[in-house]
C-alpha cells in the first residue's frame, strides 16, 4: 500500500452580493464583449435566424429594463430613507415641544 498525501484545498471565495454584481455591470464599457451580441448569421443559411434574434432582442431589452427599474428603486430606497429620518426628527422635536408646552402649563 501506497500513502499519498492529502492536498488541502483552499476554501472558495463567498459569491458575490447582488449589489457587488450591479455594480460591476454598472461600471462595464458599453464596449465590453460580454455584452455585445453575436454577429447576425447570415439568412441565406439559417432560416430560423429572424426569430431568434428577435428573442434575443426582447430578452436584452429586458434586462435593461430590469437593471434600470432596480437602479430606480435604489434610489427610492435611500430617498425613502432620507424622509424617514427627516419624519423621526420632526417626531422628536415634536414631542420636545409638546413637552415643553405640558411643563409651562402645569
Amino acid at each position: 500500500m501506497s500513502s499519498k498525501a492529502k492536498r488541502v484545498l483552499p476554501t472558495r471565495p463567498e459569491p458575490p452580493s447582488p449589489e457587488q454584481i450591479l455594480a460591476d455591470v454598472r461600471a462595464t464599457h458599453p464596449a465590453d464583449p460580454v455584452f455585445l451580441l453575436p454577429a447576425e448569421p447570415r439568412r441565406d443559411r439559417d432560416p430560423s435566424a429572424g426569430p431568434a434574434a428577435a428573442e434575443r432582442e426582447r430578452l436584452y431589452g429586458q434586462s435593461r429594463c430590469y437593471v434600470a427599474m432596480n437602479q430606480q428603486l435604489q434610489e427610492c430606497r435611500e430617498r425613502l430613507r432620507a424622509r424617514r429620518e427627516e419624519l423621526r426628527q420632526a417626531g422628536a422635536a415634536l414631542e420636545r415641544g409638546v413637552a415643553e408646552m405640558r411643563q409651562k402649563a402645569f
